[in-house]
Order: C-alpha cells, then sequence, then structure tokens
C-alpha cells in the first residue's frame, strides 16, 4: 500500500526560491547560483518524502516560474518573440513569463490565466496551425537523473497531452487545437520513452480536464491519447483532481493505464463507481488528504471510510493527496507563533505526507497503540473546534432579509446623481489600489513588527508616504485618485489580521504565479469585525486633496477564495459573514465622507464549480454576498469593483446581477479579447478595461493604450468607460510605474480632444 504525493510546493519553507530568482533577476547573482539553490530545495522536498514512507519522490513539480511553461519548454512549444536563434534555456522561460524579446527589448509575454479553480497562475501555451512539437528542454530529464543518483525511485508528474491541449491557446489563423493531438503525442511517447531509460517505473499523466464537462471531440481524444501512449515501458498512473469524474466513468474506465488516481476530498462519492470496474492489474489511488487546504486530516475517519476497499485491493491500494501540495504552505515547524489551540488544528505539506502514512498505519494496524494515539488526537481537536461558535454573528446572519442585499434605486438612478456630484470628465483615469511596496516600506513594516519603530513613529512615515503617493497622482492628472495601500501586506491578509475568527500565520506562504506568494488567511471560526479597518487611512488620504480619493477594500467572495477556509459549514455561509463585515466597513467609510468605494472581486470566477451545471448554484450565493457588502450605501456613494484573468462570457449576467457602478477588469494581455462578452450582452454599468499589463516590466506606450482603449470603445459607448491599468501597481518600480501612468492619463486625454 504506497502513499502517493502529487507534487510538492516548490517556494521553500521561507520562500528561498522567491528570493533567489528575484535575485537573478536583478542581475545580483549567477545563473549558477540559481540552479544551485533550487537543487537544495529539491533534495530537501525529496528527503521529506522519503522520511514520511513514500515510496516513489514526485519529480516534474519542480519549476522555475510555472510547471506548465516547463512542459511548453520541453515541448519546444515556445513564441516566436521570446525564442531567440540558439537552444531553449531558462532565460529563454523568464523571458516567456515577463515580457521580454531575446534583444533585451520588450517583447508582450505569454497571457497568464488562473489553473482551473485555483489561485495557481500558469503561463498559457501558444499554439500556431502546423505546430511542429519535440523534445527541446532538458530539465525534466535532468531532475528524474538528479533524484535517481541521490537514491530516490521518481515519479514524475506531467500535465497530459489533452489537457495541455486544452489549456492552450491558438494563436494566427483559426484552427482545432486537436489537430495538433497526433504531432504531440508522438513527443510525448518520447517523453515517456526517455523516462524509461532513466529508470523511471511509473509516470503520473494528469487529465484534470476530466473533471470538466467535455464534449464528444475531447472525450475522444482522450481515448486517442492513451491509446497512443499505452505503448511506452513505464506504467502511468492517469491522474485527476479538483472535482469528480464520475460522468466520465465509462469512459476512464477503458483507458489502457496501469493506475488510476481519484480526488476523494472533492468527490468522495465517486469511488465506489470506479472500485467496481477496476482492471484486476490496475492500481486506484485515492486522494484522501486535502492538498489545498491547511486543515489538519481526520484520518480516523479517512481511514474508516476506505477500510473496505483497502482489505479488498491490499497492495494495489495508494494512499494520495487529493492534487498536489501546491496549494499547500510548506512547513508548520517554520511557525512559532500560532495559539496552541489553531496549531493543532492544522497540517501544511510537509505534515500532509505524515498524515498519509497515518492514514496507512490505521488500515494496516488499527489495534496498535500508536494508532490509538492518532485517534485520541483526532477526537480532542474535533471537540476544540465545536467551541469556536460565535452565537451573535450567526443571529445577525439569520435575521437577513431580502432588503438587505439591493441598493437603494437602480443603476440608472445612481449613475445621474453620481455624475451631478463627482463631475468626472469623460474616460475617467484612476487606478486599481495598490502603488509600489518598495523595499523602504517593507523595511519600515518588518521594523515595526520587530518592535524597533513605536506605533507613532511607524504610522508617521507611512503617512509620508501616503502623501508622496497623492501628490505623484496629482501631478500626473489622475482623476480618482488612491491612496497607495503602503500600510498593508496583502490585499486578503491585511483584513484577514483585523477580522473575529481569522487567523494567520509568519511563514504560511503559497505561490500565486512565478516568484509572487501570497500568505492566506486562515478562517478557523464565525467572522466578524471588532472596529474599523481602513477608514483612518482613507480619511487621512482624502484630507490631502479635493479630488476624490477611493477606500479600498477586498469583497467576501475573494477573502473567502483567497484564505484557508473551514470546512465544517458551508462557503456560503463564510461569504455572507464576510460580507457583513466589510458591509459594516463601507458604511462606515461613505459615513466618514469617502464618497467612492472599491470592493475588489479578482477570485469572483475563482470560485466557479469546474462543472457548468453546477455554476448558478455558485454564482447565486456570490452576487448576493457580492451584494450585501455593497448595499449598505445612498445613491451617491459610486461603488466600484475589480476582477482580473476571468474569462466573462459564461458569467457576464452575473457580473451585471453584482451590481457595481464600476467594474475594472484585466484585458490587456488578450488585446481586449476579454471585452466581447461586454459587447455582446450590452452591459448596463460603467467598466474600466485594463489597458496596459502591471506583471510585465514594460512601460507601454501612448500609442498602444490609444489603441486598446479605442478597440474597447467599439464594443461598449465611451461613455460607460474608465481608463486603468488592469491591476494594482504593488509589485511593480516607481521608475515603471510613473512613466506608465503618465502615458495613461495621456492616452485618455487624446481621445478625449478626438470626442469632444
Amino acid at each position: 500500500m504506497q502513499l502517493n504525493c502529487l507534487g510538492f510546493p516548490r517556494i521553500g519553507r521561507r520562500r528561498e526560491l522567491k528570493f533567489a530568482l528575484e535575485k537573478y533577476w536583478r542581475g545580483e547573482s549567477t545563473q549558477t547560483q540559481l540552479l544551485a539553490q533550487a537543487a537544495t530545495l529539491r533534495q530537501r522536498h525529496w528527503q521529506w518524502q522519503a522520511e514520511a514512507g513514500v515510496e516513489q519522490v514526485v519529480v516534474g513539480d519542480f519549476a522555475f516560474y510555472d510547471q506548465v511553461l516547463t512542459l511548453s519548454a520541453t515541448l519546444n512549444a515556445i513564441p516566436a518573440r521570446h525564442r531567440g536563434d540558439g537552444p531553449i534555456d531558462l532565460d529563454t522561460l523568464f523571458r516567456v513569463a515577463r515580457g521580454r524579446a531575446p534583444t533585451g527589448q520588450d517583447a508582450p509575454a505569454s497571457e497568464m490565466t488562473k489553473y482551473f479553480n485555483t489561485n495557481y497562475h500558469y503561463l498559457v501555451p501558444e499554439l500556431s496551425a502546423g505546430q511542429v512539437f519535440s523534445i527541446a528542454y532538458e530539465q525534466l530529464f535532468d531532475e528524474v537523473a538528479e533524484a535517481k543518483a541521490l537514491g530516490y525511485q521518481p515519479k514524475p508528474a506531467l500535465l497530459g497531452p489533452v489537457s495541455y491541449l486544452y489549456l492552450s491557446k491558438t494563436v494566427g489563423q483559426d484552427f482545432d487545437k486537436l489537430s495538433l493531438l497526433p504531432n504531440l503525442l508522438k513527443t510525448y511517447t518520447d517523453i515517456l520513452e526517455r523516462f524509461s531509460a532513466l529508470g523511471v517505473t511509473w509516470v503520473q499523466l494528469e487529465e484534470p480536464i476530466l473533471a470538466l464537462e467535455l464534449t464528444k471531440e475531447w472525450q475522444d481524444a482522450i481515448t486517442d491519447a492513451y491509446e497512443a501512449v499505452k505503448t511506452a515501458k513505464v506504467k502511468i498512473l492517469l491522474t485527476s483532481y479538483y472535482g469528480s469524474i464520475a460522468h466520465h466513468q465509462g469512459l476512464v474506465s477503458r483507458l489502457p493505464v496501469a493506475g488510476l488516481h481519484l480526488d476523494l476530498v472533492t468527490a468522495p462519492e465517486q469511488l465506489p463507481l470506479f472500485a467496481n470496474a477496476l482492471g484486476q492489474d490496475q492500481i486506484l489511488s485515492l486522494g484522501v488528504v486535502n492538498g489545498r487546504n491547511v486543515w489538519a486530516a481526520e484520518v480516523d475517519e479517512i481511514a474508516q471510510r476506505i477500510g473496505a476497499i483497502a482489505r479488498d485491493l491490499g497492495s494495489r491500494l495508494w494512499i494520495g493527496t487529493s492534487c498536489s501540495l501546491l496549494h499547500s504552505p510548506v512547513d508548520l515547524d517554520a511557525e512559532t507563533k500560532l495559539a496552541p489551540a489553531l496549531r493543532q488544528q492544522l497540517a501544511f505539506a510537509k505534515q500532509k505526507l505524515d498524515e498519509l502514512a497515518k492514514v496507512r498505519l490505521l488500515l494496516q494496524d488499527g489495534d496498535s497503540k500508536a494508532a490509538m494515539e492518532i485517534i485520541a488526537q483526532c477526537t480532542a481537536r474535533r471537540e476544540a473546534k465545536a467551541l469556536a461558535a460565535d452565537n451573535r454573528v450567526i443571529a445577525r446572519v439569520k435575521a437577513l432579509t431580502q432588503n438587505d442585499y439591493q441598493r437603494r434605486s437602480d443603476f440608472s438612478v445612481r449613475q445621474a446623481v453620481q455624475q451631478r456630484k463627482y463631475r468626472l470628465p469623460l474616460l475617467p483615469t484612476t487606478t486599481i489600489g495598490s502603488f509600489p511596496q518598495t523595499p523602504a516600506i517593507r523595511g519600515l513594516r518588518s521594523r515595526w513588527r520587530k518592535g524597533e519603530l513605536n506605533d507613532t513613529q511607524y504610522t508617521e512615515q507611512l503617512q509620508q508616504v501616503t502623501r508622496d503617493t497623492i501628490n505623484c497622482q496629482l501631478k500626473l492628472g489622475i482623476d480618482v485618485l488612491v491612496h497607495g495601500e503602503a500600510e498593508r501586506n496583502d490585499m486578503v491578509e491585511y483584513f484577514g489580521e483585523k477580522l473575529e475568527g481569522v487567523g494567520f500565520t509568519l511563514q504560511g506562504w503559497v505561490q500565486s504565479y512565478g516568484s509572487r506568494c501570497v500568505k492566506p488567511p486562515l478562517i478557523y471560526g464565525d467572522v466578524s469585525r471588532p472596529k474599523a479597518m481602513t477608514v483612518d487611512w482613507a480619511v487621512f488620504a482624502q484630507s490631502l486633496t479635493d479630488k476624490p480619493v477611493k477606500g479600498m477594500l477586498t469583497g467576501p467572495v475573494t477573502i473567502l477564495h483567497w484564505s484557508f477556509a473551514r470546512e465544517d459549514i458551508s462557503r456560503d455561509t463564510i461569504a455572507t459573514q464576510l460580507a457583513l463585515a466589510i458591509r459594516d466597513e463601507v458604511v462606515d467609510l461613505q459615513n466618514a465622507g469617502i464618497g467612492i468605494i472599491q470592493i475588489d472581486e479578482p477570485a469572483f470566477r475563482e470560485g466557479l464549480p469546474l462543472k457548468q451545471s453546477d455554476w448558478q448554484a455558485y454564482l447565486d450565493w456570490a452576487v448576493k454576498a457580492f451584494k450585501l457588502s455593497a448595499a449598505g450605501v445612498v445613491d451617491e456613494t459610486q461603488i466600484h469593483t475589480h476582477m482580473c484573468y476571468s474569462e466573462f462570457n459564461d458569467t457576464i449576467a452575473a457580473i451585471a446581477a453584482m451590481d457595481a457602478d464600476v467594474i475594472t477588469i484585466e484585458t490587456s494581455r488578450s488585446r481586449m479579447e476579454l471585452l466581447n462578452a461586454f459587447e455582446d450582452f450590452a452591459y448596463p454599468n460603467e467598466i474600466g478595461p485594463g489597458v496596459y499589463d502591471i506583471h510585465s516590466p514594460n512601460i507601454p506606450t501612448v500609442a498602444a493604450m490609444v489603441q486598446l482603449i479605442e478597440k474597447a470603445a467599439q464594443k461598449i459607448p465611451p461613455r460607460q468607460l474608465w481608463v486603468n491599468p488592469d491591476c494594482g501597481l504593488k509589485t511593480r518600480t516607481w521608475a515603471e510605474v510613473e512613466p506608465a501612468l503618465k502615458n495613461m492619463v495621456e492616452a485618455s486625454r487624446e481621445l478625449r480632444r478626438r470626442l469632444a
């Protein structure tokens, strides 16, 4: 009965990879030094797996930016604008991700979007008609050899060929992506043969699209793909995650693979279907430890649920994580200040490996003293969790009525009132919220947390940063300002630290993309807001100018999705509790004189179930949560929201139902393609499509932004348009931000002159 880890976070327990990457990008270290740090991390993580009893350490989960991008390089699928004349190397990958040509000039970065319904972003492969695939990058094979040399048996993890095509985009002439499958399969076969030659026994081929509702063409592609690779001299573990694949049971059970992995955390009900159809020689890997959350697994209950099938299958059963542990923080042992009551509820990636071993122990030796101790720990943890209820919050949720979810007037009425109050020009300019978090700001925060600065000193210095940020925007001529959020560490963590029922960690980092890491709060109890969270900073910023300064909040749906949320009550109940807390803040901001308030919901679409037939139930409660957070204000108060990296076509009606006065969205990398949804739907409210990509260091020209605004104006009436970047500016430098915003303002003014 083997233990099966589907993947391990690569950033390191103290974000060692992040810092090594950024040092290399700044030219402060060599590639040799970067590679050495990466090897140290891989070897540590393999050692942890082996110590926990994992027989085959996972390889291929490590990436210097994104594992899908690494696969694209392996397959020789690199855009021409980033490629260069030489072989594909690590710098090639960085050019794709960060927007550079081989000459050092700007070249648009490849599009980045969410990986299914997670907060992890992948680089979208760009494929053209007649694309020729071949093995062109050696990282995967080098790491297999590295693991073998250290005495480990490696199990490569690789996105499957059909899911790779599904997640890609076509460029150039229009064509069917599936026409590329035969050539792609030849290269996958070559990869599998290379693995076999290196001594690999099992390969984890991941087909997460099986959790989607696939057309017949894509279902047939799955069949064709696994028929084509069945002759490989390695055993294939067909791997699914993030949802049930029961609707494809007949298809999957017919595939000629040596094993199947099921995610039983999201879909425990699918187990009997596949267990009954399992071939006599096939293994079944059960994902029973949650790879996407931090709560300690109820290993005694898991063992009880799968006990019967464990007895039936014996060594043909593997005990695994539900998905890659990429979505979990690395090591709970790095936490030194957690309250004991909260700590006992948690398990990070390293501890989840031990949980796999505990499940196996309970299955194989359930009457032992060690097993009894494990069961006692689980019982004590559940009893402690039951004491966390806040009856005041529970009663407030029960008392809500339909009126609590509605603005006082329709948008057309509110729009007229707001136009008279703010007198904004055509194509008003604004930014999304954050301004650069410089080393000086991070240093201030660090010194304050260490006690080297008292609260007064810290506040005074951040107030000066806020003054500078306001003055910069005034000098640039931006119409609706922001205070810059210098006091905030992260858009979710900042609020999590100020809410009851929410905890936070010191080193609970997870990767969002590239070197960007976030530290999600832990929603362990019923949520409430004991006091105002942002009002003082908003009022201070507004006192510096007569122009409107937006109050900046993170919305309830995003706080939920970007936190590690408790699992003992429904997610819609948690969202409602969060919405009430944000509503209280919105009302306090309005009463303090802040007339424009932005409630960011970048994760709104991220929460969609993978099956479209399940969407409406989610959209109903997600829309209600946002409306509840925003509906306590008068008509004059203008509510903004922001969404990024979302496809809107299928959810546009729900986004309109949120009834925000202004929505800002990411559209620059797609060259305004995402606005097709707003054109076809005739979106009724105002909208700010992002006119430049803040995730790239490139500084956009006036002409480039004028062109994008003109494209937007072809789809949406100019009177409804705002002009803004596509996301916050936190990760950029002032040297990049000021000229970019200057060009953005000039682009807006140029078009105003044309349209006047």
